[in-house]
């Protein structure tokens, strides 16, 4: 079985996340998405939270697994026997941090990371743009699946 990650901290999920993974469902026969768990960071949604909207708009591909990891990413493919991550590339800045990355979690344990640019669409999108936009009242509805539109709505409503 040819196995794949796609690891990300998806807070929340964007259709750029959704792009990349959707792609690597098509190479793969089995895609786990990573949310890797940052404890010093405070996520607007909790993990828990983040993996159920994962789940909820990759539910039709049908090769997809969510779950989350503190700690290396290359623990967690040795752990599951996954000799790939996939990984999408906006833009050039993105490529110095990931290569150094893939270099490393290649000569911790052999893992090789797969680069798919991003599709145009979504060169600019991070989750992080969306939520400051959406903070400030702006229409993201358009760059998310709708289902995380809505808990971003309501979430942002709550604070």
């Amino acid at each position: 079985m040819r196995r794949a990650v796609c690891p990300g901290s998806f807070d929340p999920i964007t259709n750029g996340h959704l792009d990349i993974i959707a792609r690597a469902s098509k190479l793969y026969d089995v895609v786990h998405v990573a949310v890797m768990i940052n404890q010093s960071k405070q996520g607007l949604f909790t993990v828990e939270e983040r993996i159920e909207l994962i789940r909820q708009v990759t539910g039709d591909y049908g090769n997809v697994e969510v779950e989350s990891h503190h700690g290396l990413l290359v623990d967690f493919c040795k752990e599951r026997d996954i000799p790939a991550i996939v990984k999408g590339l906006r833009a050039v800045s993105d490529f110095d941090y990931e290569l150094q990355m893939a270099q490393m979690n290649n000569g911790l344990s052999g893992v090789e990371t797969l680069f798919v640019p991003t599709n145009p669409t979504y060169s600019f999108l991070s989750s992080s743009l969306v939520k400051e936009v959406a903070a400030w009242g702006g229409d993201v509805s358009h760059l998310l699946p709708p289902a995380v539109h809505d808990a971003l709505v309501r979430r942002l409503g709550e604070k």
